[in-house]
């Protein structure tokens, strides 16, 4: 009598759960697309901005769920598949975040005990100058005993 009804059970609901899942998804990236084309026009550094953003990853954490749960087909399994997948995963997710904050502040401290250092991208370089021929004055880096034969 058990094996008769757990068969009934996966026989006839595996196409409806399909479709409703397709639809589920598909909402979800319509959603994000709407919300990722109104984002466009709005100014770099509003709240507003930043929310939608938040909005947007917490969507794709959603269908991220759903593509976990019904098509690697874990929502069926037992408690402790999913938490041998579920804990790694929460672990990787952690050292990430922790890795990229650490390097921030190792950037943000280098910065503030070191007076005398700045990065290379906000160095001026100066223009060599050039002459009527357009190419590049280097006399002043000629050694003395040149300069005096030249002149």
């Amino acid at each position: 009598m058990e094996h008769t009804v757990a068969h009934e059970e996966h026989s006839g609901g595996g196409t409806k759960e399909i479709i409703r899942v397709t639809i589920i998804l598909s909402v979800l990236t319509v959603i994000e697309l709407a919300l990722g084309f109104w984002m466009i026009g709005m100014p770099l550094e509003s709240s507003l901005r930043l929310a939608v953003k938040g909005a947007i990853v917490i969507l794709m954490l959603a269908k991220a769920f759903y593509i976990v749960a019904y098509f690697m087909h874990l929502k069926h399994e037992l408690k402790n598949m999913i938490m041998t997948i579920v804990v790694p995963l929460a672990l990787f997710a952690w050292f990430i975040t922790a890795f990229l904050y650490d390097g921030n502040s190792f950037r943000n401290l280098r910065n503030t005990y070191d007076p005398h250092y700045k990065e290379q991208s906000t160095i001026k370089v100066e223009k060599k100058a050039e002459n009527k021929h357009g190419e590049s004055n280097h006399e002043e880096t000629k050694p003395a005993a040149e300069k005096k034969a030249v002149e």
